[in-house]
């Protein structure tokens, strides 16, 4: 997958989200807004590779976690990360509910409010996570 490929991957699962949520399918609502925000963010990471360069094991291998906050870090986004919950108290709420998120949630039953929640924070259109995302890659 490259860069182009994963954007697009996290726009069709934020989108996915959205439906399912109108269908009150929960669990999937919530599980695919995390997966969304991992796309967005190995898409930062690709951002940052650079053709016919020899990759860094190391950051290679933190590549391949779905640990959003460690992908933050692989992405190099904690200073653009600390800005911006600074600047904005409604992003800082919306990064607190989404960064626990975790690929195990795909097992784990959501209610209503919290798939809402969820979706809320990474898709609002002023403070959500995804548009921060999507302003680095």
């Amino acid at each position: 997958m490259n860069r182009r490929d994963l954007r697009r991957v996290a726009m069709i699962r934020l989108k996915e989200a959205r439906v399912l949520l109108k269908a009150g399918c929960y669990d999937g609502a919530y599980y695919l807004c995390g997966y969304a925000l991992e796309c967005g963010l190995k898409a930062c990471i690709a951002k940052e590779t650079r053709r016919s360069e020899f990759p860094d094991l190391e950051k290679v291998r933190n590549s391949y976690t779905h640990k959003l906050a460690d992908l933050v870090k692989v992405a190099a986004l904690n200073n653009s990360l600390a800005a911006r919950i600074a600047a904005s108290p409604a992003f800082e709420v919306n990064w607190t509910t989404a960064k626990d998120w975790s690929e195990k949630d795909r097992y784990a039953r959501h209610g209503e409010q919290k798939a809402r929640d969820m979706y809320r924070a990474v898709a609002d259109k002023n403070d959500g996570v995804m548009r921060w995302i999507r302003s680095h890659w």
